[in-house]
């Protein structure tokens, strides 16, 4: 029931103007007695009915006073002007001056305390009628303070009871020693952030109403203060319930005292449940600060100073505070949990069925990729190197270590060809340990590409890309050192293999290429060293095919080839030719390429180049034809051969004059 000090001069409104059929004079001392003398139902329940229909007519006078505010107005401004001109009203118009800003102030106290009382009482409907009233009477600053001081309460009262609900879960589970009913810190994170950005998305007219586009802004600078309260409780309460600084101490305990016999450090699996959490706790802040902030650039007509001051609010805040110290737990963290997971992969590294590499390949490279990701998704840079960094170095230390292990057996070529005979289990383990560092060269490669697409999605800045840029081209390098463990392992195998096929090449030492018609008609039925060689090959090269990456087995085949061309041009050099001769070796050279070709994907032509040029030259009819092939009539011939060695080439031919050759000029 209203009161007389409730609405100003509201006991000088008669009843009988507003409200005709009232029984009682509302806001007097008569009225308040009539009340305390009740005590039928009947006239109770009429009473309260005439006590609404009283208040309805004064927020109707309200409304009409109101709605007079613009012509009350003109007409002080009307007055002000004739005051000026004529004398003989001055005592009139400073009279009514006075009485029309008496009444405009009591109109303004009226609204301020029907809005106080509105706000005590959380209704927000009757909030928003006397809000609106606010520009009317000139108070548009005073009116956004006012609704900004409650929506501000509002968000307080609810994160500060979810907050105290989470605490008492807390206490609950530290009484109880169980982790029943989980402690949801991400939905009552999540709940904060969300009250106030629906604070400004529901409220977006009435602040513009009050303040424009400044009123906005205003709003949203002035929440976040309760967001960066709110939310670094949040997070700290966060911190404290999972001991995040006696966990990161322990790791680092555990950490620097690996040698000794300690204690086993913490569960991996626990760590990796806190990593997603701290995850989704700093993806929300960083996701709301990244929309308000955008909220306020998308702002037009805004003043240019506070788009500025209002980014550095939401990055320089108690909660951007609390989420780096969190974030640097995370690193701590991450870090161990990549090297354990990494470590434990190398550990129980087995032979996969059906596979061409051992289990810790895969394993290793998807705890490294799981964990850049995870780091990438922090939206923070400082985190994203210093998950690198420890990926990196994991790579380059204890996986390549793991990897090269597998090739330091220095009985190689005795147990590969146990007895004079291949041996299937050795050779599927020495190929395997190949593959392994074939497959990693690839996969490092593979991360560094999707980490770069990754983080130049997250990462627009141009420093923060080049320092990304930076530590990726260590994994390039990494890629390089599996590349050269490689090509090292690969070497010692085929030098255990080429034993085996060297006693055939050997052997073509003692074949004669000074042929007659008749023997070189004869070498086409019976050939006299290439089928041989070839099968040696196939003997001790070929069975491991299946067991290979094509990669590996490519590289494996030219290699062999390289070994064997080399032999057979020193031979071929030693040797006297016939111009037949000349002839069967370019069908040797040209079996033995074909037979290659179908060996291996990649080309195998450029290998046997010197050997086959060598066969072009000791086929000529005459020293002469040499200037045919030779420098601007090469045609698309490169030759392999220097001058010095088609001098020396053609001086194996048995018919050729030194002094013709000597006359050449190359």
């Amino acid at each position: 029931m209203a009161s007389s000090d409730g609405d100003g001069g509201g006991a000088s409104i008669s009843s009988s103007n507003t409200v005709s059929s009232s029984s009682v004079k509302f806001g007097t001392a008569e009225a308040l007695e009539h009340v305390r003398k009740l005590t039928d139902v009947g006239a109770m329940t009429r009473l309260l009915h005439e006590c609404i229909a009283y208040q309805r007519a004064l927020d109707l006078e309200l409304d009409s006073l109101l709605s007079q505010r613009p012509n009350l107005d003109r007409q002080l401004s009307a007055l002000n002007k004739s005051a000026d001109v004529l004398h003989i009203v001055k005592a009139d118009s400073d009279h009514l001056l006075s009485n029309l800003l008496a009444a405009n102030k009591q109109l303004q106290g009226i609204v301020r305390k029907r809005l106080s009382a509105a706000v005590d009482q959380r209704d927000h409907p009757t909030i928003l009628r006397f809000i609106k009233l606010y520009p009317p009477l000139g108070l548009e600053e005073e009116g956004l303070q006012a609704y900004v001081n409650y929506l501000k309460k509002v968000i307080s009262m609810r994160s500060r009871m979810e907050f105290d609900q989470l605490v008492e879960l807390m206490k609950e589970q530290s009484q109880s020693d169980s982790n029943s009913g989980r402690v949801n810190f991400i939905a009552c994170l999540t709940n904060l952030f969300k009250d106030i950005v629906l604070a400004i998305e529901e409220n977006n007219e009435i602040l513009g109403n009050l303040c424009g586009e400044d009123g906005i802004v205003y709003a949203i600078c002035e929440l976040q203060e309760e967001c960066d309260s709110r939310g670094s409780l949040i997070m700290n309460k966060y911190m404290d319930y999972r001991k995040l600084a006696k966990l990161t101490s322990d790791i680092n305990s555990y950490k620097s005292n690996l040698l000794s016999a300690v204690a086993e450090g913490p569960d991996p699996r626990e760590v990796e449940l806190y990593l997603e959490e701290i995850l989704s706790l700093t993806q929300l802040a960083e996701d709301y600060t990244e929309y308000m902030v955008s909220k306020i650039r998308a702002l037009s007509s805004v003043d240019p100073e506070l788009v500025p001051r209002a980014t550095k609010a939401f990055r320089s805040g108690n909660l951007s505070r609390v989420v780096q110290d969190i974030m640097g737990y995370y690193v701590i963290l991450e870090g161990f949990f990549m090297v354990e997971n990494v470590r434990k992969a190398i550990s129980i590294d087995e032979h996969v069925f059906d596979s061409l590499t051992t289990s810790m390949v895969d394993d290793v490279f998807y705890v490294l990729q799981s964990c850049c990701r995870r780091s990438i998704s922090t939206s923070n840079i400082n985190s994203v190197i210093a998950v690198l960094s420890n990926a990196v170095s994991l790579l380059g230390s204890e996986y390549n270590e793991a990897l090269q292990q597998k090739m330091r057996e220095p009985n190689l070529g005795a147990k590969l060809f146990l007895g004079g005979s291949a041996v299937q289990k050795t050779g599927s383990e020495i190929a395997t340990a190949l593959n392994d560092m074939d497959v990693s060269s690839e996969y490092a490669l593979k991360l560094r590409h999707e980490i770069e697409e990754q983080c130049a999605e997250v990462f627009p800045a141009p420093a923060d890309r080049e320092r990304v840029k930076s530590c990726l081209s260590e994994l390039n390098e990494m890629s390089n050192t599996f590349k050269k463990a490689l090509n090292m392992g690969m070497e010692q195998l085929v030098a255990t293999v080429a034993p085996r096929v060297r006693p055939v090449l050997d052997n073509v030492a003692t074949i004669s290429y000074e042929l007659s018609e008749a023997e070189y008609a004869d070498n086409e039925v019976n050939d006299p060293w290439v089928q041989r060689l070839l099968h040696a090959v196939e003997a001790n090269v070929a069975w491991l095919q299946p067991l290979m990456t094509t990669n590996n087995y490519d590289m494996f085949v030219h290699l062999i080839i390289d070994f064997i061309v080399k032999r057979l041009e020193v031979i071929m050099m030693q040797k006297r030719f016939s111009q037949l001769g000349g002839l069967q070796l370019d069908r040797d050279a040209r079996a033995l390429v074909s037979h290659f070709s179908s060996m291996t994907q990649r080309t195998v032509r450029d290998k046997f180049a010197r050997l086959t040029q060598m066969a072009t030259i000791l086929n000529l009819e005459k020293v002469s034809e040499i200037l045919d092939f030779w420098g601007e009539n090469s045609g698309p011939m490169t030759w392999r051969l220097t001058p010095a060695e088609v001098r020396r080439v053609l001086g194996l031919r048995i018919d050729f004059k030194p002094e013709a050759i000597a006359a050449l000029r190359l």
